[in-house]
């Protein structure tokens, strides 16, 4: 197939490409349908995904799919093979992310959803590559593009996560003041003011023309700071992480997709903010802070700063990216949004069987746990 020039038409191509033999020349038509996305996926845009395939170790045998309808782009995701399916050793292909990356939302087009589907299942149901069944993580519930796969074929849900979700038409204060207990907010207040005691305190946000290399720098310090970094777990402890973090971030800055706050002390950072602004939503993505001013929790104040997209314009939501049930964020947001992974049947005798066994395996743990 041609990498570049597809003809005009209304069928839709796929592209099958290893993860090392991505195209430079996609970059245009990779951009243009990130600011036509059906949902927000930030983690399959280009500024993020290729750093990612260079840097952080994909599997072997990884293919990214780009479904094209005619010369447009209407669709891309990161696919490879795994070998085990949850505690079940069967062979299948699954959305690509790693442990940088928070969501599995391929990008597709809006308005292509369902196109995107039956090209990329039809895809896999031709290829010899695709074991098994179809596995994606990290999708949103209730979104076009779940809705689009159910309707192209059977989709199982198979695990659900709430993680804190910020969706309101209150300003930052009101919201503030509705959905943080009062004693909270006293504990709160009580904390700005002993630090305030320590010095100027200031809310500082990257300007669109900051030096973000700077900024990217003064994170990884402050997250270094801390647990992670005598754990020599922290970003900046791995070179290849380092690498992926500093070109996503200058990445997303170059395309106005990047936010950063920082809570600083007598010009001394204490906690740090990395968002992605992707419209009509947002992710809050890394947060970092010293842990020499932890009885500050210089976290929560932050966080409290961050309150502030609610104003900002064509921003209606922010995803906090975090695990399920995560203390301090659930305290501070009041909404939830819901993550699921999904499982999708492949065509084929023994594709079905997998799948079937699989299904049935699953539901029955699932029986014992309920009964337990």
């Amino acid at each position: 197939m041609s990498y570049v020039v597809h003809p005009s038409s209304d069928t839709v191509t796929v592209d099958v490409v290893p993860f090392a033999d991505v195209p430079a020349a996609w970059e245009p038509a990779w951009r243009d349908l990130a600011q036509r996305a059906a949902e927000p996926a930030p983690f399959a845009e280009s500024w993020f995904l290729r750093p990612s395939l260079e840097h952080l170790a994909p599997p072997s045998g990884g293919r990214l799919l780009a479904a094209w309808q005619g010369p447009t782009l209407i669709g891309v995701i990161a696919l490879a093979t795994a070998r085990r399916y949850g505690r079940i050793p069967t062979r299948h292909v699954q959305n690509w992310q790693h442990y940088h990356s928070f969501l599995g939302t391929p990008l597709i087009r809006s308005g292509a959803e369902r196109a995107f589907w039956e090209a990329l299942l039809a895809e896999l149901d031709d290829a010899d590559w695709a074991p098994s069944f179809l596995h994606l993580c990290g999708m949103v519930e209730g979104g076009p593009v779940l809705a689009a796969l159910r309707d192209v074929r059977r989709t199982d849900i198979v695990h659900r996560a709430e993680r804190a979700f910020l969706h309101s038409d209150l300003s930052p204060d009101a919201y503030y003041q509705a959905n943080i207990r009062k004693k909270k907010r006293k504990e709160i207040g009580r904390l700005q003011a002993r630090l305030r005691e320590v010095g100027p305190v200031s809310c500082e946000r990257l300007a669109d023309d900051g030096a973000i290399a700077d900024w990217t720098n003064a994170f990884l310090e402050v997250e270094a700071s801390g647990w992670k970094g005598r754990g020599r777990t922290a970003l900046r402890d791995d070179p290849a992480t380092a690498r992926f973090f500093r070109e996503a971030l200058a990445g997303a800055h170059a395309v106005g997709k990047l936010e950063m706050l920082r809570l600083t002390v007598d010009g001394r950072a204490i906690a740090m903010l990395v968002n992605l602004i992707t419209a009509p939503g947002s992710f809050s993505y890394k947060i970092a802070y010293d842990e020499a001013f932890a009885r500050y929790s210089p976290g929560v104040l932050i966080q409290i700063e961050n309150l502030n997209i609610l104003d900002r314009p064509g921003i209606d939501w922010m995803d906090s990216c975090a695990v399920e049930d995560h203390a301090m964020i659930n305290s501070i947001w009041a909404e939830r949004r819901e993550i699921v992974r999904v499982t999708v049947p492949l065509r084929g005798k023994r594709r079905t069987l997998a799948f079937n066994v699989c299904r049935a395996l699953e539901n029955a743990s699932a029986a014992l746990r309920g009964a337990a």
